[in-house]
């Protein structure tokens, strides 16, 4: 028989025995308590965030793995700016980023986001910025990419 997979967004370390890994793991006869304590023991560091993660059974022989996604990168800027919300209009800004915060945020995502180079992953990570209404710099996050690619920003 192939592994069930089941997938959900947690926040990191909080993971109980209800929804949405509770109810799904206890068909399948696996100790429920050992998956969501393996849960919150991987995903502890990204405690504050709400992160997706999968977990994959063999029904047969009641062993499991967990794999822990990346966090999206709003919810990094968020809890980088200690927030808990993003813009609700498009005039609003709701914090200012360094360009280290910036980067130090593209690095975390490194493996889940697009882009060669570094400046094409704080670019994309500048573009969420603008989405969610945060400035870098105390400038509007295009100016920084503009900055960035003509070259007066080096990265």
């Amino acid at each position: 028989m192939a592994e069930v997979m089941i997938s959900g967004m947690i926040e990191g370390g909080k993971a109980g025995g209800g929804p949405p890994f509770g109810p799904a793991l206890g068909p399948l006869g696996v100790n429920v308590n050992a998956v969501i304590g393996e849960i919150n023991n991987t995903t502890k560091q990204f405690e504050g965030i709400k992160i997706p993660v999968k977990v994959f059974v063999n029904p047969e022989t009641k062993e499991f793995r967990v794999e822990v996604g990346s966090p999206p990168t709003s919810a990094l800027i968020l809890k980088e700016l200690g927030i808990a919300s993003g813009a609700k209009t498009k005039e609003e800004i709701v914090g200012n980023l360094s360009l280290d915060q910036v980067r130090k945020i593209a690095k975390s995502k490194e493996a889940s986001i697009y882009g060669k180079s570094e400046a094409a992953k704080v670019k994309q990570v500048l573009g969420t910025c603008k989405s969610m209404g945060v400035k870098c710099e105390n400038a509007d996050p295009r100016e920084i990419i503009k900055r960035i690619d003509s070259g007066e920003l080096k990265l």
